[in-house]
């Protein structure tokens, strides 16, 4: 699993322009991989970097990010892709939060990589998500607090009742 942004033109639909994102890349050390692709050794960490295509041409530059890190990582990420974008004149957009990215949008970034690597760890059952510390407890969920209250409180009545029946010799 992975958290996926992307580098792609200002203006969707309008195209784009590759040759300028793969040089800065490989300006800033990407490596190219043998099987395509390059890969961003970054202070954090390293992430993926592989053109995407639509139709057999190239429309955006794809950015992955394992979810086997913590939040620095992706924070580096965004901050640099930012600058990047910028000297590119591209855009810096992510898919999950629907919206174009700038420097300043790390934490929120973090934030939906957090939940996203959460969710792939705790529901798909991801071993390599980042992990998720479950050994703290929050007690029990408000429904089961109900369902206790209204128990204990019918058994107070109950005794109470009793008790009332004995007094009064019934």
């Amino acid at each position: 699993m992975r958290y996926d942004l992307l580098l792609q033109s200002m203006v969707p639909g309008t195209p784009f322009d590759s040759a300028r994102v793969d040089a800065l890349l490989e300006a800033r050390g990407a490596k190219a991989q043998p099987g395509g692709g390059r890969t961003w050794l970054l202070e954090n960490g390293a992430v993926e970097v592989h053109p995407l295509r639509e139709g057999g041409q190239w429309v955006a530059t794809e950015v992955r990010i394992p979810l086997e890190h913590q939040g620095e990582l992706i924070r580096e990420v965004v901050s640099k892709g930012a600058e990047l974008a910028r000297e590119a004149e591209v855009r810096l957009f992510d898919p999950q939060l629907g919206r174009e990215l700038n420097v300043h949008d790390e934490g929120v970034v973090a934030d939906q990589y957090e939940r996203t690597a959460r969710y792939a760890g705790e529901m798909l059952g991801v071993g390599s998500a980042m992990p998720i510390d479950t050994s703290t407890s929050e007690g029990f969920q408000p429904t089961t607090k109900f369902v206790l209250g209204v128990g204990v409180f019918f058994t107070l009545l109950y005794f109470l009742v009793s008790w009332m029946n004995t007094q009064l010799g019934g």
